[in-house]
């Protein structure tokens, strides 16, 4: 057993041993005890990205604390499950410094992992070369990861998706794109089943806007398996917690098509777990990594990447 797995497996039997409102009291008395600085930042960026629960002790909401709490009680095995099948020690490490981020707020091992050798989502350690493909961009916002593929792997690609729902980013989505051959930009929302959504617009980050069912009105919502008949070879995700939805909403062709995954699992405390489960679930047939493009106080920017073992060049 390595160093890596050492601290991850102490830190799982710590946390095994505790009960919910023991570790809830645990993390809240971390948070209490850390500089003033950090609990500032936090608690601002929680208000600002309302995805994981609100911090206020002068009111008394401690959210953030109860659902942390909960989530990791809860979802211990799949954690452990999670870091068993991550495939490089790169990801495993990222996983243990999250998990310790969150209970124990350490910054110093979390900015260790940040990735800045490549771009967003694009590691050309695990994905060298990218040619002839059917990509999809699932929150493509004003196209900067579709530049940032063309930038690592040239235009020498069959078709590009990309989805945004918000109108007015949209147009810039075109506008920057409209160099570009074989790209489909559609204003739609993506999910698990057909219909329409209306968009919640974050005061702070157009980026960040979010969905919720509208009935009728508003934009439409469509799952990729219907929306697109052709096969896929890549799928991108960052759509502001929407992604296991969307990915429900991908069976048919994780299933059939096996597309290398590029999911952001950071906006819900479970997704770092319950996403690849839910892959492995349609499909036995993928290797995960962890890759942080970005989260340094607080994991944010973690990518899980899903590659098919037949299209992997790694054996």
């Amino acid at each position: 057993m390595n160093e890596i797995d050492k601290k991850f497996f102490s830190l799982a039997d710590f946390l095994s041993r505790l009960t919910e409102d023991e570790l809830k009291g645990y993390i809240l008395h971390k948070y209490c005890t850390a500089p003033l600085w950090y609990q500032q930042n936090l608690q601002a960026y929680f208000e600002r990205f309302d995805y994981w629960g609100q911090i206020n002790l002068e009111k008394g909401n401690l959210e953030y604390f109860e659902l942390k709490a909960h989530d990791i009680k809860t979802g211990l095995c799949d954690i452990v499950w999670l870091y068993h099948r991550l495939a490089d020690y790169t990801s495993k490490a990222l996983l243990y410094a999250i998990l310790n981020n969150w209970v124990n707020g350490d910054i110093a091992t979390l900015k260790r992992t940040v990735d800045t050798r490549f771009r967003h989502y694009f590691d050309l350690d695990l994905l060298p070369s990218i040619k002839n493909k059917v990509l999809v961009d699932l929150g493509a916002y004003v196209g900067d990861t579709a530049l940032d593929f063309i930038a690592t792997y040239g235009t020498n690609y069959k078709k590009i998706y990309c989805y945004e729902i918000t109108e007015s980013i949209f147009y810039k989505l075109e506008e920057n794109l409209a160099q570009y051959d074989k790209i489909s930009c559609r204003l739609k929302a993506v999910g698990d089943s057909a219909g329409f959504v209306e968009v919640n617009r974050n005061p702070t980050d157009m980026s960040s806007n979010r969905t919720h069912e509208s009935g009728e009105g508003g934009i439409e919502r469509v799952t990729l398996d219907e929306d697109i008949s052709e096969p896929v070879d890549l799928i991108k995700m960052d759509i502001e917690g929407d992604e296991f939805v969307a990915l429900q909403g991908a069976k048919r062709h994780i299933a059939n098509d096996q597309p290398i995954l590029l999911i952001s699992v950071y906006h819900r405390n479970a997704d770092l777990w319950a996403l690849p489960k839910l892959i492995a679930s349609f499909n036995p047939n993928y290797r995960y990594y962890l890759r942080n493009y970005g989260g340094c106080v607080y994991p944010t920017e973690i990518v899980l990447i899903a590659i098919p073992k037949r299209k992997n060049n790694k054996k």
